[in-house]
Parts: structure tokens; C-alpha cells; sequence
């Protein structure tokens, strides 16, 4: 029993520091989420500026780490989520180390001559859009390290908070409540301080395109809810019902 409480923990460690850090490689690129689903543009009106549902590719890797965290937090309290989030800040800081270190390799002229045209055959410079796409800015990457370390922390200590207030029942209010909290950090102080601290925005600029993010994230949040309840399940299954009521149990007063 003690081995797959050790398994399931390196499982749920392994897809939190995957989805983390893959999260931030992608999140260079930004979509629009109407035009995903074949709708209209909002044109929200907020704050004197009119902003549509675009947002980083990472955003679809980030409920998946909330929704890991609540788990391990479930079966290992808060501090296996305090030890994963700080290795994972160690790793994503170190992964944006690598990619400037890829980025300032000096291309092979093959290469470069093989990629002179796109799909579409327009001119295209490989080896800037490979910078391009890869490095983010000093302030973004400070931003996200900083807004993911402080949500998961957030997180953590809501969901036990708000475990021992409802003493163990309600799986659906702690997960989602610790994460709405949580995340509204996290849309918030990213842009903060990638283009408050380190750029030119309006404040009242990081207000508006913070609650667009966090609408999205808070709907999101919601939607995901059956699937804490599923993998809980499934985590159960898998240790047993005693084993899993008494990890529980030791996580709740840890």
C-alpha cells in the first residue's frame, strides 16, 4: 500500500510539473476563443477599452495543473503541494534558462535555406521565429513564475481551509472555491508585472484584460469540476477506500 502511495504521487507530481512547464513554452502564442467556437467576438466594453476572449495557449494547460494540485493536496496536504510547486518554479525557471541558451546557437546555413518560404511560400526568417516563439521577455517570464508560485500557494492553504470547514465533505466546494481564489491571482500578476512593472500599460489597462482572463478561467474552473470528482474516484479505486480515507484524513491535520 505504502508503494502505490508513493506511485500515485510521483504520477500526479509528473503530470503537475509537465503540464506547468509546458504550459509556459506555449504560451507565447495567443487564440481567440470565439473564433474557436465559431463565435462572434465579444467586444466586451471595460474600463474605456473593448476586449475580446484572447488568450495565451497556456491557458489550456492550467486547469489541469489546479485541478493536480487539488488532489495532491487531498491525499498529501499542504506540504506536498508547497514541495512540488517550488521544484516546479526551480524547473520552469531553468526550462526559459535552456530556451535563451537554444536560442543564441548560431544557426546552420542548411537550415536556414531549407525554411526561406512558410507554407504559403512567404519569405521567412527561421531562426528569428524560433527566438520569437521560444523566449518570452524578463517581465513575462518574472511575471508567471511569481503568479504561478503565488497561486499555488493560495491554493493550497484555501482548499485546507475550506476542508476543514466542511470537515472532509463537499469535494466540489474546496477544489473550486481554492482555485476561483487562486486564480484570480494568477490573472492579475502576470500582467502586472509584465507590462505594468516591466512595460507601458494603463493600470486600469491590467484591470481590464486581467478580468476578461479571469472570467474565462473562472468559467473554465467550473466546467472542469465533474473531472476532480472522477479522478477522485479513480485514486480511491486505486489505493483502496481505507487507505484513501486515511490518507485523507492524515493530509487534512498535517
Amino acid at each position: 500500500m505504502n508503494n502505490r502511495k508513493t506511485i500515485l504521487l510521483i504520477i500526479l507530481c509528473g503530470f503537475f510539473i509537465t503540464n506547468a512547464v509546458t504550459a509556459e513554452i506555449i504560451g507565447s502564442k495567443i487564440f481567440s476563443v470565439e473564433a474557436l467556437l465559431g463565435m462572434k467576438p465579444a467586444h466586451i466594453q471595460l474600463l474605456g477599452f473593448t476586449l475580446d476572449f484572447n488568450m495565451s495557449a497556456g491557458v489550456l494547460n492550467w486547469p489541469i495543473v489546479f485541478i493536480i494540485s487539488d488532489l495532491i493536496n487531498e491525499y498529501y496536504g499542504v506540504k506536498g503541494v508547497k514541495m512540488i510547486s517550488y521544484i516546479t518554479t526551480v524547473l520552469i525557471a531553468y526550462t526559459f534558462f535552456v530556451l535563451y541558451g537554444a536560442s543564441a546557437l548560431p544557426p546552420a546555413p542548411f537550415w536556414v535555406e531549407l525554411n526561406q518560404t512558410d507554407a504559403e511560400g512567404y519569405p521567412l526568417n527561421i531562426n528569428n521565429a524560433y527566438s520569437i516563439i521560444l523566449n518570452s521577455g524578463m517581465g513575462i517570464i518574472i511575471g508567471s513564475i511569481l503568479a504561478f508560485l503565488l497561486g499555488q500557494i493560495t491554493d493550497a492553504y484555501i482548499f485546507k481551509k475550506l476542508r476543514l470547514l466542511t470537515n472532509n465533505k463537499h469535494i466540489w466546494l474546496r477544489a473550486t472555491g481554492s482555485t476561483v481564489f487562486s486564480q484570480l491571482l494568477d490573472s492579475f500578476v502576470v500582467i502586472f508585472v509584465a507590462f505594468y512593472v516591466f512595460g507601458n500599460w494603463e493600470f486600469k489597462q491590467i484591470l481590464a484584460v486581467g478580468s476578461v482572463n479571469y472570467i474565462y478561467k473562472f468559467a473554465v474552473a467550473i466546467l472542469v469540476t465533474p473531472l476532480i470528482y472522477l479522478l477522485h474516484f479513480a485514486i480511491d479505486k486505486y489505493l483502496g477506500k481505507e487507505r484513501s480515507e486515511e490518507l485523507i484524513e492524515e493530509a487534512t491535520y498535517s
